[in-house]
């Protein structure tokens, strides 16, 4: 077993494998870039070494910094984890000609599957299903057509090199077909610098299923088990879980020696991944294999027991299967199931987010909860790199009970700053195709709108629970701010409203949805009459520990989930959160739309175009700049009608999120 390792990756992966060598007496030493000095991977490490700039290109992707910070370290061998240099057989051959050990597999089995049409040739050789096409080296389009016409309808265009969905397209009828073909080459020339493609059958309502496998260096190769990741969007991954509720064990058993006769073919070693596509009457077809650890890895763990991380350090230090897994094949226990947490906005095509975590509640890990996170609050969320917060695994016994857990520990889950897609996952979680596992590859992307859903106004409970935390809280202050003044036993010092020769009462005012409710309250102590917008309710013994709040509200007992938190409260009743804002229900109506009067940066990133002078008139929803963030462009619209009184950046300037880049008169 190695002494020392260096972690060639950053946040929850890295601070995965920091776990793991914790636990078997393994130093680590952490990279980090000049946005990662401070990042929880760094100050869970060893050691750290800075690598360079923000940008992947300026550290996470410099081999040559990264052997440079091993050697000078004294580690032994590198880690890449996902991402970055994670598949690249030139990183691989470099870390091993440093005399450091790549804890993956061997470079050559890298580049065999670098290629999907090189793989696709390969696997076909090797009596592993593949899908019916074309994957020649003669490209000219007139031998594609031909080929499309032999193929048949619909197929797929893929880029030939490449991923993460570019360079595909579906064409449904031999008229489309050159069209598609242009447009798909464009797209992988910019994306991939190469434009070569092949061609597949398209497989309608496909399911994705991979199986993980392991190599050692004896040429021992073995799978443990399936995950079905079929939740989808634009060929990205959202939801995983293992077993698979669509495979019986026939088909479980023949998709595992398919997948482990993949890795034999290619003389694979260490953790690997190999995915099928898998037609709805259970014909499964090979799409490729991922020379890595998974994203979604824990799921394979809960199920069988096993730290694959740990086998990857010790098959990388020489150990055999033989002596890892002694009993074949390996039984699966229970059901787990993944998601993602990510700073995005499903409202907005899911647009990555980026700035500081104020508040980050998470459900506590144990008792079938586990959380992979590389953040904590009070960090931000930096521009650069991906923006996932942490990845949610739950496991049970059966998959109702897991689902059910995962929905509880949902609801536990509160991010304030950047905007997160937790009640999206929530809504997902409880969608029909989710509860039957139905799901296929392409239904989100066809049925996103029902995912998606729309505002649900809050209950009455809802309402109610919100401004008993509000009353409960200035109660709780009164006292205390009263200590410090000169009548600290002064009755006007109380928060309950009360006034010589009237009823005592209390207005709040929380905004939700866009709408103002304001509240009259009667009452103190955790007995409070409210009234608004012509409803009124009764609540009797409010008691709030922690997250929980329970009342009695017109007799009926209650329990929610209350959070008050950065100016808001945030509540949840088991199905819908909804957040209230604190505001003073005093304020004048122009001070209320004071900050229509601004447009800020919704995150990081450098101005693109400013479509606008001092002095122009603009209407509600124009565009008035451009800025790129995260390889994006983002259209900045005025919020209202008006006339453009300051511009405060200009084109080429990079801005910091919240930095207000133009103001209205």
């Amino acid at each position: 077993m190695f002494h020392k390792i260096l972690i060639a990756n950053r946040g929850e992966i890295a601070c995965r494998i920091e776990r793991t060598c914790r636990r078997l007496g393994v130093a680590t030493v952490a990279v980090y870039s000049d946005a990662d000095a401070r990042s929880q991977h760094v100050l869970g490490a060893d050691e750290g070494v800075w690598i360079g700039g923000s940008a992947p290109a300026d550290s996470y992707l410099r081999g040559d910094r990264i052997i440079e910070a091993a050697l000078a370290t004294g580690a032994q061998a590198i880690h890449p984890g996902f991402g970055f240099l994670s598949e690249n057989a030139d990183f691989a051959d470099a870390a091993e000609r440093a005399g450091l050990k790549f804890i993956g597999p061997r470079s050559a089995s890298m580049r065999k599957m670098g290629s999907k049409a090189g793989a696709k040739e390969l696997m076909a050789a090797a009596s592993v299903p593949v899908v019916p096409g074309y994957t020649g080296a003669d490209q000219a389009d007139d031998v594609l057509y031909s080929e499309a016409l032999r193929v048949g309808f619909p197929l797929m265009i893929k880029a030939a090199h490449g991923g993460g969905g570019k360079g595909m397209r579906i064409v449904r009828s031999a008229e489309e077909f050159l069209a598609s073909l242009a447009s798909c080459q464009r797209e992988a020339k910019g994306a991939f610098g190469r434009d070569r493609v092949l061609l597949e059958r398209y497989v309608e309502r496909p399911r994705h299923i991979e199986f993980q496998i392991f190599g050692d260096g004896a040429g021992d190769v073995v799978h443990l088990n399936e995950r079905e990741c079929s939740a989808q969007r634009r060929y990205q991954k959202i939801y995983e879980e293992s077993p698979s509720m669509f495979l019986t064990p026939a088909m479980r058993a023949e998709m595992g020696a398919a997948a482990v006769l993949a890795g034999k073919a290619i003389d694979y070693e260490n953790a690997g991944t190999v995915e099928f596509i898998v037609g709805q009457g259970g014909d499964f077809y090979f799409m490729e294999i991922n020379t890595r650890l998974q994203v979604e890895h824990p799921v394979t763990e809960l199920c069988t027991g096993l730290d694959l991380v740990e086998m990857q350090l010790r098959v990388a230090s020489g150990e055999k299967l033989a002596h890892l897994l002694p009993e074949r094949p390996i039984q699966s226990c229970g059901h787990a199931i993944e998601v993602r947490l990510y700073a995005e906005d499903p409202d907005q095509d899911f647009l990555p987010g980026s700035g500081k975590l104020e508040v980050l509640r998470l459900p506590q890990p144990g008792n079938g909860v586990r959380l992979d996170g590389g953040v904590v609050e009070g960090d931000v969320v930096t521009v650069h790199y991906d923006p996932m917060i942490a990845k949610l695994i739950v496991h049970d016994v059966d998959r109702p009970k897991a689902l059910a857990k995962l929905r509880a520990a949902l609801s536990e889950t509160l991010v304030v700053g950047p905007k997160s897609n937790v009640g999206f996952l929530e809504r997902l979680i409880r969608h029909a195709s989710i509860i039957d596992a139905s799901i296929d590859t392409s239904f989100l992307d066809k049925h996103l709108a029902e995912v998606r859903g729309v505002p649900v106004p809050p209950s009455a409970a809802a309402i109610a629970a919100a401004a008993a935390r509000v009353l409960h809280t200035q109660e709780r202050a009164a006292p205390v701010r009263a200590a410090t003044g000169s009548d600290p036993h002064s009755p006007w010092a109380k928060a309950d409203g009360w006034r010589v020769g009237h009823a005592g009462k209390r207005l709040l005012r929380l905004d939700v949805g866009g709408h103002a409710l304001t509240i009259a309250a009667h009452g103190a102590g955790g007995d409070y009459q409210l009234r608004w917008e012509g409803q009124e309710c009764t609540l009797r013994g409010v008691r709030s520990e922690g997250a929980t709040l329970s009342m009695l509200l017109d007799r009926r007992a209650v329990t929610l989930r209350v959070v008050d938190a950065a100016g808001a409260v945030f509540v949840h009743d088991g199905d819908h959160r909804w957040r209230f804002e604190l505001r003073n229900p005093f304020a004048t109506a122009s001070q209320r739309v004071s900050s229509e009067d601004r447009i800020k940066a919704p995150m990081p990133g450098r101005m693109v175009a400013v479509r606008v002078s001092v002095g122009d008139v603009v209407t509600a929803g124009q565009e008035v700049a451009v800025m790129e963030a995260m390889k994006m462009e983002l259209s900045l619209k005025s919020p209202r009608d008006g006339v453009v009184a300051e511009l405060r950046a200009a084109v080429g300037e990079f801005v910091e999120a919240d930095a207000v880049l133009i103001r209205l008169e």
